[in-house]
């Protein structure tokens, strides 16, 4: 019995994950970067396609939206039950770790040596960044600081995320935004610390990275439903679930990656995993109730880069 009510909650969650795959965003954590960055002067751009593996939503999502809307669904009023809680830490989990496909573009440009900046846009949140490199040489394949392959790398930076987070407008999910009147936003901080070794002089035909980061996400979220009453579910005025409008939570998470970077001078392709550990908090729910979440979050991708080399070297 317990086995088949796990294998009915995979099902529920895959079915969840396939209608989420194109409909909300969330801020880019891959890791692609290598020790070193863009050379002064040069820009590189590309893109990325990852997949957002968290344990913790998993576990909280596996059929909890599918049942929540089919019983809120085209009723006039909801008792507060154990279903409305659970709905309400599901869209919880969702937005500070999504189970989803995501996608990103960006831009880098080296602005001095040992220093670059950059901006990526992952389809509705905006990502800027810099990273400063501490170790090995800054030149390029054209004009080498360092002709030998092996040459170690090191670099940190600082990446700031901005995003509207919500429930996405899919079908079963719309119901449960209307029923809980779910709005949230976040903004995230990361500090990756990262080593390489180069293939090839001044990375020629690509490096392998690794290292460690340092996140910091702030949330802010509220509830505002509409018909959710205690007691029978009368419509008693008296009986409504009192709004939570505003709540603010933030929380840290630590993590590793490894990616490889693989081509010749000018375009390369970056597989990479990043891992993730957070403790969410606690969080305020409705009727004065509370949900504490932890968990593990894995983000495999892969990427492709393009280096754009100028003649001021």
């Amino acid at each position: 019995m317990k086995a088949f009510s796990s294998l009915r909650s995979v099902s529920g969650l895959a079915m969840v994950a396939g209608l989420l795959a194109m409909a909300s965003c969330t801020a880019p954590r891959a890791i692609v970067s290598t020790g070193k960055v863009t050379p002064r002067g040069e820009f590189k751009v590309g893109g990325n396609l990852a997949f957002n593996v968290p344990t913790e939503t998993i576990s909280k999502t596996g059929s909890a939206l599918i049942t929540a809307a089919r019983e809120a669904a085209n009723k006039d009023t909801v008792r507060y039950n154990q279903t409305i809680e659970n709905l309400q830490v599901a869209a919880i989990a969702y937005v500070l770790d999504p189970v989803r496909p995501s996608s990103d573009l960006y831009v880098r440009y080296g602005v001095i040596d040992r220093l670059d900046v950059g901006y990526k846009y992952a389809f509705g949140s905006h990502v800027f960044d810099a990273m400063y490199q501490f170790l090995g040489p800054t030149g390029t394949p054209e004009s080498p600081g360092s002709r030998e392959t092996g040459v170690t790398y090191g670099s940190i930076g600082l990446q700031y995320a901005t995003q509207r987070a919500k429930l996405p407008s899919v079908p079963f999910l719309d119901n449960v935004n209307d029923v809980l009147g779910f709005k949230a936003s976040r903004h995230d901080l990361i500090i990756p610390l990262v080593f390489s070794q180069s293939f090839g002089a001044e990375e020629e035909i690509g490096a392998i990275s690794y290292g460690v980061m340092y996140a910091h996400s702030f949330l802010r979220y509220g509830f505002e439903p509409r018909n959710v009453y205690n007691g029978p579910g009368s419509g008693s005025v008296a009986d409504k679930i009192p709004d939570l409008p505003v709540a603010k939570q933030n929380f840290s998470s630590f993590g590793g990656f490894i990616n490889v970077k693989l081509g010749y001078r000018y375009a390369y392709v970056i597989p990479a995993l990043s891992v993730y550990y957070q403790n969410y908090g606690e969080y305020q729910l409705l009727n004065n109730r509370t949900a504490s979440l932890k968990g593990v979050t894995f983000i495999p991708s892969l990427g492709l880069q393009f280096r754009v080399p100028t003649s001021r070297r």
